[in-house]
């Protein structure tokens, strides 16, 4: 991506209290259920969207064989559909 091109910011609390800011990286549906893909220079989060009362809030995903398969269904999605640069 080119350095100029402007992503999604949001700033998310942790568990700990401290205060991140991470770029959404990716918006997608997968068994009825949403998710966001954000990063940061440190790190990477997958987390479920969820909603209640016309509010969007976001879901840690805990369970670690949940979330390794999303994001191999990710990968194997992007790699047969790659986007346009």
């Amino acid at each position: 991506m080119a350095e100029d091109q402007v992503r999604d910011h949001i700033t998310i609390e942790d568990e700990n209290g401290e205060i991140k800011d991470y770029s959404v990286e990716a918006l997608f549906d997968m068994e009825d259920q949403s998710y966001a893909l954000l990063t940061s220079n440190e790190d990477t989060l997958l987390m479920r969207v969820e909603e209640e009362e016309d509010e969007q809030y976001l879901v840690g995903i805990t369970d670690p064989e949940e979330r390794e398969s999303i994001l191999h269904a990710y990968e194997i999605a992007v790699e047969a559909n790659p986007a346009d640069e």
